[in-house]
């Protein structure tokens, strides 16, 4: 999970990027997570706010609900 998150979500999720959550930002996931990992999940494949699609990346469902996962694992 740690290599996808470096693929794909680390430019934007670890600066703050375009609005986007840092990582470690506890409160800012909690936010997100109110609403569920698989809404989390669903927003982060079909994009939201700046952020495109997948984040940009090929990933698949499985490897995006990884990222997402090691995020909020990493962002308590």
């Amino acid at each position: 999970p740690e290599q996808l998150y470096q693929g794909a979500c680390l430019a934007c999720h670890t600066t703050g990027a375009a609005g986007a959550p840092k990582i470690g930002d506890a409160a800012a996931w909690t936010e997100r997570m109110a609403k569920g990992l698989d809404a989390m999940v669903s927003s982060a494949i079909g994009g939201i706010g700046a952020m495109p699609p997948r984040g940009g990346s090929q990933y698949d469902d499985a490897q995006i609900r990884q990222a997402i996962e090691y995020i909020l694992e990493n962002s308590k």
